[in-house]
């Protein structure tokens, strides 16, 4: 089993491994990036926070924008002549885990 660890940015939970890319919200700042480190897991030995561990994990921005998938929202009243379309694609930074300590 490889090393893992449960990390806040931005108010959500993510769990990253060394060498893995992840999509997170768009960073307001994306050279200021702040993870707070909740579990860490080597193995058998796992360290879980209360609520929040010394540990660091290294990161570092691939993309500082990228865009996500579109959705298309419709709505409809029957017999009252009201359509409606819009779209929207979420904001995402792609960020990579360079170091788990």
């Amino acid at each position: 089993m490889s090393k893992y660890a449960v990390v806040r940015i931005t108010g959500k939970q993510y769990k990253v491994e060394e060498g893995q890319e992840i999509l997170v919200d768009k960073l307001i700042d994306p050279k200021k990036i702040s993870a707070e480190v909740l579990l860490v897991a080597d193995g058998e030995k796992v360290s879980v926070g209360k609520p929040v561990l010394k540990n660091e994990v290294k990161l570092k921005v691939v993309t500082d924008l990228e865009k996500g998938e579109k959705l298309e929202i419709y709505k409809f009243k029957a017999k009252s002549r009201y359509k409606r379309h819009t779209g929207f694609r979420a904001q995402y930074t792609r960020l990579l885990v360079e170091k788990i300590s």
